[in-house]
């Protein structure tokens, strides 16, 4: 049976905002599109199920610690990551390279053989090179795969940034070289070059020379102010290609994505609405809302009246407040639903707003609720 090739169209803009469709042969994905992030073959506290039902087209997971726990060859018996966690839509996985830097013990960078390191779970030494990633996701399956790359911690130093950034270009192209013709896949490189404008650009280049399905913005979310996050997207969002997707990694709250699609962004993962549920924050069109405050202890109001989610609503903010307050599992399992509806809806919103050309009433209602 010949699969469906993976494909990418634009079909509207508002200025530098746009969505569009990526076409899978799992389905297809409307953008702008918010992913949510299925780190160890899960959802956490959630039900895949149910995070389809949420509006979700697409999740993330990862390479890293789907490689250390259970291994990709127990993933690969099972028939791939799809049928082992029993997901029926799109699967992103990304390379490991930055978990490689945050996570692992004594990692060490070599330029020919990878990243070197010892698992965070029981020290086993690894060696993660731009093949060995390849080699995994291809294992796993994925619909969406991303190149290895180095993601460097925040620094002002420009020759660690340059010398990270040429270093990610030659692992892009190596990667490209393993991964090969896939049709029905798509392959991303990865955009480095720390704050500096320069090597932003001439990662793009190199990486647009080279060529991908799509290309994704990595090093940010390490620490920088919101700012200099949307300066970076400034400085290239002239140069990124028209006809291929564009992936902020790892953002963000629901005022980072309105500035990142503003600048012309088209797809996004985050553990915030999932890690925010467990913590008892809850996201909704009014803003924030921390549920382990006493003053909601007597409120019978629900958090939001209507949502994607069947009975969803029927959970008052005192019984939300109870089940925090008492650790049990069942708040966590519902704010997160929550949280991810929520996002799902926002994206849904943003979409109709930018078809409808009033994307710049909605960002100025909401850039500063989040």
């Amino acid at each position: 049976m010949t699969l469906k090739n993976f494909k990418f169209n634009v079909i509207e803009n508002d200025k530098f905002a746009r969505t569009g469709i990526i076409e899978t042969h799992r389905g297809n994905i409307q953008t702008p599109a918010f992913m949510p992030v299925g780190t160890q073959a899960t959802v956490k506290a959630c039900l895949i199920d149910d995070v389809i039902k949420t509006g979700a087209e697409i999740i993330l997971s990862n390479t890293y610690h789907l490689m250390i726990r259970p291994g990709v060859d127990r993933i690969i018996s099972a028939g791939g990551l799809h049928r082992f966690m029993n997901c029926k839509i799109p699967i992103l996985t990304d390379s490991g390279g930055f978990q490689v830097m945050s996570l692992s013990k004594l990692n060490k960078v070599d330029r020919e053989k990878g990243a070197i390191f010892n698992s965070h779970v029981d020290g086993k030494k690894f060696i993660l090179s731009p093949e060995e990633s390849i080699r995994v996701q291809r294992g796993l399956d994925s619909d969406i795969v991303m190149i290895m790359d180095e993601c460097p911690k925040k620094t002002i130093n420009y020759n660690v940034i340059k010398k990270s950034m040429d270093l990610s270009v030659y692992w892009a192209q190596r990667s490209k070289d393993a991964f090969g013709i896939i049709p029905h896949k798509g392959l991303f490189g990865i955009v480095q070059g720390g704050l500096f404008k320069d090597l932003r650009i001439k990662s793009l280049n190199e990486l647009t020379k080279i060529g991908f399905d799509g290309y994704a913005i990595g090093g940010l979310a390490v620490g920088e102010s919101q700012r200099e996050m949307f300066d970076v997207l400034d400085d290239i969002k002239e140069h990124m290609p028209d006809d291929k997707p564009r992936y902020l990694m790892g953002v963000g709250t629901p005022a980072d994505i309105l500035g990142a699609v503003k600048r012309g962004i088209d797809m996004f993962d985050c553990v915030l609405p999932t890690r925010s549920g467990r913590t008892g924050l809850a996201y909704t069109w009014e803003g924030k809302v921390n549920l382990r405050n006493s003053k909601y202890q007597y409120d019978k109001s629900p958090l939001e009246n209507s949502t994607q989610i069947k009975n969803l609503e029927n959970h008052s903010k005192s019984y939300l407040h109870h089940l925090i307050k008492t650790n049990e599992i069942l708040a966590s399992m519902i704010l997160t639903l929550h949280n991810l509806n929520f996002y799902q809806q926002f994206m849904k919103k943003l979409r109709k707003e930018i078809k409808n050309g009033s994307f710049d009433n909605f960002y100025n209602q909401y850039i500063d609720l989040f």
